[in-house]
């Protein structure tokens, strides 16, 4: 949520809550896509900014900057692999 105003807020308001269930989602997501052998980048830059997503700016800086590279990777992601 790279908003500044409503996502702080909804981070507060759940006691940082969501920034520990973000930092499992990318993890089990870098898991799987290790096995899969796909791109990980964007999602352990996910978990970096679900550690340091507690800094006002600088977590909304890293929101910004993880949603485009995950963006990237999953359009050419879907490029490479046939649709069945």
């Amino acid at each position: 949520m790279a908003l500044p105003i409503i996502g702080g807020t909804f981070i507060i308001s759940f006691g940082w809550t969501p920034l520990v269930l973000a930092f499992i989602v990318h993890t089990v997501a870098v898991i799987v896509l290790y096995r899969e052998r796909g791109p990980i980048a964007g999602n352990l830059l996910g978990i970096l900014t679900s550690i340091v997503g507690w800094i006002p700016f600088v977590g909304w800086f890293m929101h910004a900057v993880t949603a485009v590279v995950l963006l990237f990777e999953g359009i050419s992601r879907s490029r490479r692999t046939p649709r069945y």
